[in-house]
């Protein structure tokens, strides 16, 4: 079987364009990550926050405690 001739310029034009497919995919796909990570930060933040207690210093001895 022969093997298929190409110019070197249209391989790595090939090439070229295969990585940037790839490229643009990634970032796609790291934006929606991030995006569903932070939307799931922010639900765990404010139930956290209706948890925790809230921190008091004493007079006494100058320590917070809860």
């Amino acid at each position: 079987m022969p093997p298929i001739l190409m110019s070197p310029l249209l391989k790595w034009t090939l090439a070229a364009l295969g990585g940037a497919v790839v490229i643009h995919w990634a970032v796609k796909e790291v934006r929606r990550v991030n995006e569903e990570l932070d939307a799931r930060r922010a639900r765990a933040r404010i139930r956290d926050q209706e948890r925790r207690p809230t921190l008091r210093r004493d007079p006494v001895t100058g320590d917070y405690r809860p």
